[in-house]
């Protein structure tokens, strides 16, 4: 029972620590996309806890020169940090850094039928570390994927959400 409950009190710690605003850092895939296709500005992104130990990503881009919303359940798995989405077709990491308010998100999976792997740095605040980005370096290399595929996204605009509502807007900051 002891064992139970603090794996459950240890669950909630970690929910509780990746709720919130995150700022990408840099992100990197194993597959080389053409210099047009890269993302070269971002928006943070938000994570908010559902039921269940689930977890929910907000994140918002640029595509068109209009901005859009895309909403990734995350479903908790027995696996401490590793969620699964996408109806079982990715597997998502969140690693925690020896960085103060740094993580990694890495996801592994489908994507258009082809595997890929992807990893982004993320942080609560917009300014770059460089400890956390020679963190992030390291585990890229572990995992076999290309630095030359690292790409640093300026960081634009805010989000603001609408409580309650599965609806986020865009603030105008949002727009090229």
């Amino acid at each position: 029972m002891k064992v139970l409950f603090l794996t459950i009190t240890l669950g909630l710690i970690t929910a509780l620590q990746i709720i919130g605003t995150w700022y990408v850092k840099a992100v990197v895939a194993d597959k080389d996309l053409p210099k047009e296709k890269r993302p070269k500005k971002v928006f943070p992104l938000t994570v908010t806890a559902l039921d269940g130990g689930d977890l929910e990503a907000m994140v918002t881009f640029m595509k068109g020169g209009q901005c859009h919303e895309k909403r990734v359940v995350m479903h908790q798995t027995e696996e401490p940090g590793r969620y699964s989405a996408h109806g079982g077709k990715r597997h998502v990491y969140i690693l925690d850094l020896p960085v103060k308010d740094h993580h990694i998100f890495y996801c592994e999976g489908q994507l258009g039928g082809k595997a890929i792997r992807m990893a982004k740095l993320v942080g609560r605040n917009p300014d770059m570390s460089l400890e956390a980005l020679e963190e992030f370096k390291k585990f890229t290399e572990r995992k076999g994927l290309p630095q030359d595929n690292i790409i640093m996204p300026v960081q634009t605009g805010k989000r603001t959400t609408l409580p309650r509502f599965p609806h986020y807007m865009c603030l105008p900051h949002c727009h090229p």
